[in-house]
């Protein structure tokens, strides 16, 4: 009779599990920061290399980011259809002049370091990714992995 319980348990467990019922990004391929129920846009731009003297720099146009958010550990919600989730990297951004910018290397040493995002798959082709630490405030960026497509963000 245990025995029957048991296999009657672990077999329904799956069918316990709960759904998503949060809210959904209205536009694939964008990351949203979460802010309780409300879902804000990152900004999407694409980014330019720039070469000076054994930098490799790369550039978005503004001083900061209209997407903007008050949480030091930003949550962010995707819709992916042509965007893996699991390639986006973020990478905090100085301002300067005008505009943003990730410095990448100096004379053969790489400066920029990507922050950890976790990842979790919550239903068919939406993904929840969270920053792994406290960040400060400033200018922030996501990218996916091998590409100039940034989406931006603020922390203050």
């Amino acid at each position: 009779m245990r025995r029957l319980f048991l296999i009657l348990l672990l077999s329904t467990g799956p069918l316990l599990a709960r759904k998503y019922t949060g809210p959904h990004p209205a536009k694939p391929d964008i990351p949203y920061l979460l802010h309780a129920d409300n879902l804000v846009a990152t900004e999407v731009a694409e980014a330019r290399q720039e070469t000076r003297k054994n930098e490799v720099s790369y550039v978005v146009d503004g001083a900061s980011s209209p997407a903007r958010t008050p949480l030091a550990s930003p949550v962010f919600l995707l819709l992916a259809d042509q965007l893996d989730p699991g390639k986006l990297q973020l990478y905090k951004m100085e301002s300067k002049g005008g505009r943003r910018e990730v410095l990448f290397s100096r004379k053969n040493k790489q400066i920029a370091q990507p922050i950890r995002l976790n990842v979790t798959h919550l239903d068919e082709n939406l993904y929840r990714l969270e920053v792994d630490e406290i960040l400060p405030n400033g200018e922030y960026s996501l990218t996916p992995e091998g590409s100039d497509q940034v989406f931006c963000f603020e922390i203050y």
